[in-house]
């Protein structure tokens, strides 16, 4: 097992390909998050008013549904999807995008999810290389996808990601893994207060809610996890994103602009560029400015 360590340190290639067929397997993983957790929440929400108001819950309320329960199985046939069928990437070209049973279409979302998950996680290791913040970072990345689609498909950043995400960022800077405690704890307030108290002012001004809590915590996590100094950039990237696309959408797509767009995948993309290129960003800037 040493040798395999000692294998890894000193091969940037190796380890790169092995986390990337790494990321593939998680991706696979990470397609029934993003499809799962809502629902779990939705049906935790459920159950909440069934019991407060006292009411009969239906069977399909006491059935388990978790992240591991059901087996995975066709939405149209509902035939189950054997370990073989469901190879990342792999499985879906040899059944040509088709379900083996009953030759349903499968979306190709759930390729591409998975093929984006290993590209970004091998991206991830050839930058930090063998390293306890490669570890930490491919945590970050691969709940970074979950939210981004969580949030493009149900607008929701849930808790049970963030929170444990601001924890850990909390944590890790009292080894200095990404940043020191003394910019961990302010990054995480500030994080959160910037994007709350723009949040006020324009509910204040225009009557309406312009972003959900959940931003607001996820800014907080990259605070925790980089430092308050890295907060103007990943404001400035995801807003810059976030405005072209949603004006993009509303001319070329004809979207309607009081449909609201969620802001929380152009978050999660602002800090993740800023976690891996990040310091040669604010390098740039500095020497453009002759600072």
């Amino acid at each position: 097992m040493q040798d395999l360590f000692s294998i890894l340190q000193s091969s940037p290639v190796l380890l790169t390909s092995l986390i990337f067929i790494v990321g593939l397997l998680i991706g696979s993983f990470l397609n029934v998050v993003i499809y799962r957790l809502p629902i779990m929440m939705q049906r935790g929400w459920k159950k909440e008013c069934t019991e407060y108001l006292e009411l009969k819950r239906s069977d399909e309320d006491n059935e388990p549904f978790n992240l591991t329960l059901p087996l995975s199985r066709c939405p149209n046939c509902n035939a189950d999807i054997k370990p073989y069928q469901n190879i990342p990437v792999v499985s879906y070209l040899f059944l040509k995008g088709k379900c083996a049973n009953c030759k349903a279409h499968i979306s190709l979302r759930y390729p591409l999810i998975e093929s984006f998950t290993g590209i970004v996680s091998a991206i991830v290791a050839w930058h930090f290389g063998y390293s306890i913040e490669m570890f930490f970072a491919l945590i970050l990345t691969w709940s970074l996808v979950a939210l981004s689609f969580i949030d493009l498909d149900h607008q929701l950043l849930p808790d049970s990601i963030n929170f444990p995400l601001l924890w850990l960022g909390l944590f890790l800077s009292l080894f200095s893994v990404f940043t020191d405690s003394h910019s961990s704890i302010i990054g995480a307030l500030a994080g959160y207060l910037s994007l709350w108290s723009v949040y006020q002012v324009f509910k204040l001004v225009t009557s309406k809610e312009g972003m959900g809590y959940g931003d607001f915590k996820l800014l907080a996590v990259f605070g925790a996890w980089f430092g308050w100094q890295y907060l103007p950039m990943i404001i400035l990237f995801s807003s810059l994103v976030g405005a072209v696309i949603g004006i993009s959408m509303i001319i070329f797509v004809k979207k309607d602009k009081n449909i609201p767009i969620p802001f929380g995948p152009y978050l999660a993309t602002a800090g993740w560029i800023a976690m891996i290129w990040g310091d040669k960003i604010n390098s740039l800037y500095l020497s453009s400015v002759g600072m």
